[in-house]
């Protein structure tokens, strides 16, 4: 599996801002690859547009940061889970290892 966790964020949000101090090495600690998506950056966004609207067709009920976890991002991607909104850095971890978790042990 080629798993990423993909940031879902605005520049606007101090909640997002906040979380980057530690979101990516966090990801990066549990095996992730990070994809950054500042909503304001269309480029990137546009990237991976399809990923976040497979979760969320209009976009209502997303949180502040969104995270999603998926395999194969670029390609022909499959969604493991998601962590919404911000968290403490322990807390943020022990979120996507229960996603890590809960996808080990369906395989």
């Amino acid at each position: 599996m080629n798993l990423a966790v993909i940031k879902f964020s605005s520049e606007e949000c101090g909640i997002c801002h906040k979380m980057s101090f530690y979101d990516q090495k966090v990801a990066e600690e549990l095996g992730l690859q990070f994809i950054d998506v500042k909503m304001q950056d269309t480029a990137t966004y546009r990237k991976y547009r399809q990923v976040l609207l497979s979760q969320y067709p209009d976009k209502s009920e997303m949180g502040w940061p969104t995270y999603i976890i998926c395999d194969a991002p670029e390609g022909e991607f499959q969604i493991i889970g998601e962590v919404k909104g911000g968290h403490p850095k322990g807390e943020f971890r022990s979120r996507l290892q229960e996603v890590l978790n809960s996808t080990a042990s369906q395989n």
